[in-house]
């Protein structure tokens, strides 16, 4: 006769791990996720790291052209978005738009990859 090896019975509640800290609320993730769409391209990336990195943290578009490889129009329709989404913001001098790092901009991205 074979004999069949019963399993202990597991406690439903018990198969799912406890929250550890407080999750975002569906407008906060709505508006996250708005913002998270304006960066992931990677020209815009690239923007914002150029303008990151410039001195001031601010970049004249004329200087934006190159280092993306792109013409003037496209390099402006996505330093739009990203002024749109709250990442730059656009000052007028002369002719040519300076754009410039907004501080603090990148704090809600960073903390989704905190895990502390």
């Amino acid at each position: 006769m074979t004999t069949i090896e019963l399993l202990p019975v597991i406690d439903a509640a018990a198969c799912c791990a406890p929250l550890t800290r407080e999750t975002i609320p569906a407008e906060q993730a709505s508006s996250l996720a708005h913002s998270l769409k304006a960066l992931a391209d990677p020209t815009r990336l690239r923007l914002i790291s150029i303008v990151a990195a410039s001195e001031g943290q601010e970049a004249c578009v004329c200087d934006l052209t190159e280092p993306v490889g792109l013409s003037q129009p496209t390099v402006s329709h996505h330093l739009k978005i990203l002024v749109d989404a709250g990442y730059l913001t656009r000052s007028k001098r002369g002719t040519w738009s300076y754009y410039r790092l907004v501080p603090g901009s990148l704090d809600a991205v960073a903390g989704l990859l905190v895990t502390a």
